[in-house]
């Protein structure tokens, strides 16, 4: 797999912006995005604080772009990725995970946005910007760790950068990913399907190699807006 650490795998040098699309609304974007997957429903609610991110999913979703496309690389502990339209149609085996549209989008990193377990991230190429891929995004499953962990993490993983105390709380309690923290652009997080991400991220997958794809298909069968519930912060 090309690119750095594993979310990548696609190496498209378009400009790192996107075209806005007035296919989405304001109204739009007080919903929440279902993703109907055939092991269940992921229901996902992007943040308003990463406004690129957020419109570009929301239109990719309107468009339609994401139904059929597969969770193509699932890492027990660690998040399971999606978002590849050449995907759709892949044969088992076949390599994926360098598909997506010809563009990129700026890094929008927030000190707020953190890889808890449960979060939408997008996945990118090891560019010196940062810049995430057009379509291909990861859900954190994650792991819960120690304070030494998290010790070890800032120390060899975050060049020192320390995580913040109530930060570090939430990878005791609720687990993810923190050595993600900074470099990836966290736009979202799930707010019914936990469940469901723990269900697919303990799939068999192919050995061997460090593609990671399930050995049975994890497909979007279909993803939509839906109106926000009232009772779900």
């Amino acid at each position: 797999m090309k690119g750095a650490i594993f979310l990548i795998g696609f190496l498209f040098t378009g400009i790192a912006c996107f075209a806005q699309d007035s296919v989405v609304t304001k109204k739009d974007r007080k919903r929440d995005v279902l993703l109907q997957t055939n092991y269940g429903d992921i229901v996902v609610r992007l943040s308003d604080s990463t406004p690129l991110h957020r419109d570009n999913f929301l239109r990719l979703v309107k468009t339609h772009y994401y139904d059929s496309v597969l969770f193509h690389r699932v890492i027990k502990n660690f998040m399971i990725q999606g978002g590849d339209p050449d995907s759709k149609h892949a044969k088992a085996g076949e390599p994926l995970g360098e598909g997506g549209p010809a563009y990129t989008i700026p890094a929008e990193f927030r000190v707020t946005l953190f890889h808890k377990k449960g979060v939408i991230a997008a996945a990118r190429d090891n560019n010196p910007e940062k810049a995430s891929s057009g379509s291909q995004f990861y859900i954190v499953q994650g792991k819960i760790f120690t304070d030494a962990g998290l010790d070890s993490v800032e120390t060899y993983r975050l060049n020192g950068r320390k995580i913040p105390a109530e930060q570090r709380e939430v990878y005791k309690t609720l687990g993810g990913t923190p050595h993600l923290d900074q470099g990836y652009t966290v736009f979202g997080e799930v707010v019914r399907g936990l469940d469901v991400v723990d269900k697919i991220a303990s799939i068999a997958t192919s050995k061997g190699d460090d593609r990671d794809r399930p050995l049975e298909d994890v497909r979007v069968i279909k993803g939509e807006l839906i109106k926000r519930k009232k009772n779900v912060q």
